[in-house]
C-alpha cells in the first residue's frame, strides 16, 4: 500500500503536511493529526535544553491543548523506519483505534500502525 493512489486523499493531506512541517524547520521528524471535527494540527520535533519531545507527542499536544476529544488519523514523516518510544501512546491516549502513518521524507507510506 505505498501507492499514493491507495492513500486517502485526507490521509494524503495529513503525511503532506507532515513533510512541509519537517522541511520547513529542518528537523528530522514532521508530523501532523486529525481529530473527531476534521482539523489538523501540524508539528515538528521540539529539542530544548528542558525539554524533547517527538513531532507526533507536540502535534498531540497541539490538538488536546486546542480541545480534541479523539483524533481520526495521525501521520509521521521520518527517515527512521519505526516510530520512537512513546509515540503510539501519546496517540492512544485519546481514546480509540488510531491509524498511525508513517512515511518516508518524499511521501511514501512506509506502515500503517495502529494506536490503542
Amino acid at each position: 500500500m505505498t501507492d499514493a493512489q491507495a492513500i486517502d486523499p485526507e490521509d494524503r493531506k495529513i503525511i503532506t503536511l507532515a513533510r512541509s512541517a519537517r522541511a520547513r524547520n529542518a528537523v528530522p521528524e514532521g508530523a501532523a493529526v486529525r481529530d473527531e471535527t476534521g482539523r489538523t494540527y501540524v508539528a515538528s520535533t521540539v529539542t530544548l535544553p528542558s525539554l524533547e519531545l517527538t513531532a507526533l507527542q507536540t502535534a498531540v499536544a497541539m490538538a488536546v491543548a486546542s480541545g480534541a476529544q479523539s483524533l481520526e488519523a495521525a501521520a509521521v514523516v521520518s527517515d527512521a523506519g519505526a516510530l520512537p518510544g512513546g509515540d503510539l501512546a501519546a496517540v492512544a491516549d485519546l481514546g480509540g483505534t488510531t491509524p498511525v502513518l508513517l512515511a518516508a521524507p518524499d511521501g511514501t507510506l512506509r506502515a500503517t500502525l495502529t494506536a490503542g
